[in-house]
């Protein structure tokens, strides 16, 4: 019987754009989803926080115990240590006005941010303009995370010296009787500058003694081997109070809050006088960005608490936090406000 393959034609063509058809799917379906994975595993890439912290914490000081530097590291310990959840050990590294203990961190420390510096103004802005070489760049080799401080000085003397207003002190300094000299934290310091910058605005020479830190300058002040310091308020504080230490002025544009009956500098005869310092957290350099992101928002997160804020201020300085930008701004920004200072004023080490 012939056979009519017209009939039968349509066939083999439909099973062969089946086929097609399958083909293109079977191809189609792992490169969508290739793409999809692909997509997906980038978009975690991008917004999985790292995994930090790990281990320890060390938070180097570089300034001896028991200085205000010291105070601010351990007061934030117990709150870095709960928030991170790992131990936090604080590190005394002091030595050449702060400079022994930064230039770890930032030439030896692993860039992890297991390794936190409590970067102050000394080290970070000054020192580079008063040291002939530095072991460290700190516009370089470190990296900015957050601000923490931003604090007056007091000049106060020793009860022995017989003085209570800075126009005595004054007076006694150019009479040269007694010959008069300073304690500071070391070469470089906010103490040491703002003595240098008196120096020069009050027209007046008295000696500098430099301490490898706040802390052994407090206790001589205290003890009577030297009878003049300028430092931080909150550490000077509680021996304000009980009259161990005189007060004289402040070194700011205003009065302390919890020194409200001290005159500023301008107030009590020397116009124009001004100088802070400041402290805050800085890590090595090449420290992820997520790292140091999450260092800037646990630090903020500590500040915004009431009570802890209530502490902070209590030691003489504002609550400041804000970005590391901010902080890193400001570093560059004293680095040459505070050179010119050093330069204007003639400072060089002893």
């Amino acid at each position: 019987m012939q056979q009519h393959p017209t009939a039968h034609a349509p066939v083999p063509q439909a099973r062969r754009a089946t086929r097609r058809t399958a083909i293109r799917l079977a191809l189609a379906v792992p490169a969508t989803w290739a793409l999809a994975l692909g997509t997906a595993g980038h978009a975690v890439a991008q917004t999985a926080p790292a995994a930090f912290p790990t281990k320890t914490i060390r938070f180097v000081v570089p300034y001896p115990p028991g200085g205000p530097t010291d105070l601010m590291a351990r007061m934030l310990q117990p709150e870095l240590q709960s928030r991170l959840g790992v131990t936090v050990v604080v590190d005394n590294k002091g030595g050449a006005g702060g400079n022994s203990g930064s230039a770890e961190v930032a030439k030896q420390a692993p860039a992890d941010g297991h390794t936190l510096l409590l970067a102050a103004s000394g080290p970070m802005a000054v020192n580079p303009s008063l040291y002939a070489s530095m072991p460290f760049n700190p516009l370089v080799d470190l990296v900015p995370v957050v601000q923490l401080s931003a604090f007056p000085l007091v000049l106060e003397v020793h009860p022995s010296l017989g003085v209570k207003t800075l126009p005595e002190l004054i007076a006694m300094a150019k009479a040269g009787k007694p010959v008069l000299s300073f304690a500071s934290a070391g070469n470089g310091t906010p103490q040491h500058l703002a003595g240098e910058l008196f120096n020069t605005m009050a027209h007046v020479k008295m000696g500098h003694i430099p301490y490898r830190g706040a802390g052994p300058a407090l206790n001589d002040l205290l003890g009577g081997q030297v009878n003049v310091m300028f430092d931080i308020v909150g550490s000077s504080l509680p021996h304000i109070q009980s009259g161990k230490l005189i007060p004289l002025a402040v070194t700011s544009a205003e009065r302390a809050k919890v020194l409200p009956n001290v005159p500023t500098m301008a107030e009590a005869g020397v116009s124009g006088y001004q100088i802070t310092g400041w402290h805050g957290i800085a890590v090595r350099a090449g420290t992820p960005q997520a790292i140091v992101d999450k260092l800037n928002a646990t630090v903020n997160a500590i500040f915004k608490e009431p009570a802890f804020r209530a502490k902070w201020e209590a030691i003489g300085t504002p609550v400041v936090a804000g970005t590391a930008a901010d902080f890193g701004a400001l570093i560059k920004s004293d680095a040459q406000r505070l050179g010119k200072l050093v330069r204007d004023a003639g400072v060089t080490m002893d």
